[in-house]
């Protein structure tokens, strides 16, 4: 696991500004769960988090309830790529999907992460956002929809957003 840093995750959050509030969090890699818990501390309806690492998933679902978020949040022991194979409800609410895998994913699962992040804007609803995070191995060039990413480097991260409007 690679936690984000502090100053990346809030500037994550600075660019998103208040359109959080409302919003469905999907985290899909979701680590200790901190994005999701970041984005329903920030006005967010809910969560999703995605953790296939059952001992990770357990220590999130504790994080949720030391917060008192159980229920606002669920989370799910699964792959994320094959969790989004899947079809299923999250919301009809915009959505803010967190995609912030271990960086090699990106090297040794580009095409799995693209179709990934395709797949996870296709199905958003209008209004949502969508923010990967990788290191400098990958281009964000390479994303789906490359003229409408607002793309930030905070070394060693780099963090692309975009709205689908």
């Amino acid at each position: 696991m690679r936690p984000m840093k502090d100053r990346t995750r809030e500037a994550i959050f600075n660019l998103l500004g208040p359109s959080v509030k409302g919003m469905w969090a999907v985290d899909l890699f979701a680590g200790t769960g901190a994005m999701a818990l970041e984005a329903l501390s920030r006005g967010a309806a809910g969560a999703v988090l995605i953790e296939r690492h059952l001992p990770t998933a357990r220590l999130i679902a504790e994080n949720i309830r030391a917060v008192g978020a159980d229920a606002e949040c669920t989370v799910i022991t699964a792959d994320a790529f094959r969790w989004a194979a899947e079809p299923s409800p999250i919301s009809d609410r915009p959505w803010v999907v967190f995609c912030c895998p271990p960086y090699d994913f990106f090297v040794d699962r580009q095409q799995d992460i693209l179709h990934l992040i395709e797949t996870m804007y296709q199905r958003a609803p209008l209004r949502s956002a969508l923010v990967v995070e990788s290191d400098d191995r990958f281009d964000h060039a390479s994303l789906p929809g490359t003229e409408g990413w607002d793309t930030r480097r905070y070394l060693p991260a780099h963090v692309g957003i975009l709205w689908k409007e």
